[in-house]
């Protein structure tokens, strides 16, 4: 029962047991069979999970359905994705899921290192990966001799990946086609990463190298990127 307290900090088994849980609600989903949850949520309660409500066991399965969105896994239909995750938590689970084999955690750091950045990405596309992350609100800074930003490689695979080759400004092809198959685009930050822009798939598109170009130098900028903000429905502006 729900007495009000504050409940203890999850346990790795709890976490592990949540996982399994929703792993056996995905294999009876996918098997095409009716998903009893007040069933599944007692198997919990009466194990690994004896001292968490209903209400806190149905909340933690639905953050596992935004990690699964995140990373690109198909999610179970049975859990809408709730983010009210902490970040503690969040890598706990991704660590529960790597050792299982789900998912490559070093696929998904994000990085400031342009090389690694984009070996992951092209990783991660190679991967065919679903879904629409989230992406990083406030990336962090990186200061060497020069300031760069830790960058998601799923944003990017993702921005990439939607554009299907297309320049989202001119909607022309990438000028040419790469070892890969991939025609080259790049992928801009509307808001800036230096003006505190997010990482998100609603501060960036995919972009020819002459139009990323005019995003940066062109005298006419600031009309480019209002005309892309109308143009590309899932672009936010940020204060």
């Amino acid at each position: 029962m729900d007495t009000g307290k504050k409940q203890p900090g999850w346990t790795d088994e709890e976490l592990t047991a949540s996982v399994d849980a929703y792993l056996k609600i995905l294999a009876l989903e996918d098997d095409g069979q009716t998903i009893n949850k007040s069933l599944e949520h007692q198997i919990l309660q009466n194990g690994a999970l004896i001292n968490r409500s209903t209400k806190a066991v149905d909340y933690r399965l639905q953050n596992i359905s935004f990690l699964f969105v995140e990373l690109g896994l198909k999610p179970t239909n049975c859990y809408p994705s709730k983010p009210n995750i902490g970040s503690g938590i969040a890598a706990r689970v991704e660590k529960i899921l790597a050792s299982k084999g789900l998912i490559n955690l070093d696929d998904y750091l994000p990085t400031a290192d342009e090389e690694t950045l984009n070996r992951r990405t092209a990783k991660l596309r190679e991967q065919n990966l679903i879904g629409e992350p989230e992406g990083i609100e406030k990336p962090k800074k990186m200061v060497s001799t020069t300031t760069s930003y830790a960058r998601s490689p799923r944003i990017k695979a993702w921005i990439l990946d939607n554009a299907k080759g297309i320049c989202e400004g001119c909607d022309q092809p990438g000028p040419f086609v790469q070892t890969d198959g991939t025609r080259f685009l790049e992928v801009h930050h509307v808001k800036h990463l230096a003006n505190r822009g997010s990482d998100r798939r609603s501060n960036a598109v995919a972009l020819c190298p002459n139009c990323h170009k005019r995003c940066h130098h062109s005298a006419e900028k600031d009309d480019f990127t209002s005309m892309l903000y109308d143009k590309v429905n899932r672009l936010k502006r940020e204060d």
